[in-house]
């Protein structure tokens, strides 16, 4: 039963996570913000709910493992598993402001998390204040510096025209569907993680990262068959940096998250720093701005590794 429990969750998290990025773009062109604003802000910000909702869940629930491996786990598999089988699919040519920006900001974002958490085994209101404030302070220099014709793919034109009925009920059925998504997904998980025999660190760094994870998963390895524009790499550690600040910052905001399983901070957080690190010798050797196929396989095959290590250990 419990695993039905975590498949309807899951489920759930997609439906309610797409009805609130529909319903929120939809009211930010009802005042009048720019669809660069739009796609930078509010789209990435509404694409973090599922993730926010099963961490405040899963802090709330006395499950606070669940609430940092979630993250943990979801930042380690936006790399090696979206962007490893995406690469595999089709290469990946990376963008200069991936090096200059993105990935720096994500590094610090990281570092900082593990500094925070190791010092006193607590993610307090004030550090998760600190994240979400130098959050705030990337989008700011993001906007700044964006060129005025970069439209983000994900901002429909479409919904600038939608009736305030129609956001209300999409909002709605976003929000009950994260509420009851998130309910079911963290219970169901902690049933399978006594059952199995395993900690809820466990389950939050691998089921639920994985779940929360393939949306995007589907949504790149579609693109990339199709030959489109398969994924941006600066989109993708845009995701990680929110991941971080706003799902954790906001979840320690609201109540302080304590590190509960020892193998958070002597595994799992140097598994995802060690992720992100790896991705500046990839995009330069040995050719020069692209993730090849090549690359692609070695990400998934430390993916892998990192799923083995995790359960035996």
């Amino acid at each position: 039963m419990s695993i039905l429990w975590v498949i309807f969750g899951f489920i759930l998290l997609v439906v309610g996570g797409e009805y609130l990025v529909r319903s929120s773009v939809a009211l930010s062109f009802k005042f009048n913000i720019s669809k660069m604003v739009i796609g930078m802000t509010v789209v990435s910000f509404a694409t973090s709910a599922p993730e926010l909702l099963v961490s405040l869940q899963a802090a709330f629930s006395g499950s606070p493992a669940i609430a940092i491996n979630n993250v943990v786990g979801s930042n380690i598999a936006n790399i090696g598993l979206v962007l490893g089988v995406t690469a595999l699919v089709g290469p990946i040519v990376v963008d200069r402001s991936f090096y200059k920006l993105n990935w720096p900001v994500m590094m610090v974002f990281s570092i900082l998390l593990y500094y925070f958490l190791k010092n006193d085994n607590v993610l307090s209101a004030i550090e998760g204040g600190v994240l979400f404030s130098g959050l705030i302070l990337f989008i700011v220099v993001l906007i700044k510096h964006a060129k005025k014709d970069s439209i983000p793919d994900e901002v429909d034109d479409t919904l600038a025209t939608v009736s305030n009925f129609k956001i209300i009920i999409w909002l709605l059925i976003g929000a009950v569907a994260l509420y009851f998504g998130s309910e079911w997904l963290v219970d169901g998980s902690k049933e399978i993680a006594r059952s199995v025999g395993v900690s809820e660190a466990v389950i939050g760094v691998s089921l639920i990262a994985i779940g929360t994870s393939v949306p995007e998963l589907a949504a790149s390895v579609i693109a990339a068959a199709k030959q489109e524009k398969a994924i941006s790499l600066g989109n993708l550690i845009g995701s990680n940096i929110f991941n971080i600040a706003s799902v954790l910052g906001l979840t320690s905001l609201v109540k302080p998250i304590e590190v509960t399983a020892s193998q958070i901070l002597n595994n799992d957080i140097f598994w995802m720093l060690g992720f992100a690190a790896v991705l500046i010798p990839l995009i330069f050797i040995p050719k020069q701005m692209q993730i090849s196929r090549f690359k692609g396989f070695f990400l998934v095959l430390a993916y892998s590794v990192f799923m083995v290590f995790v359960f035996k250990t």
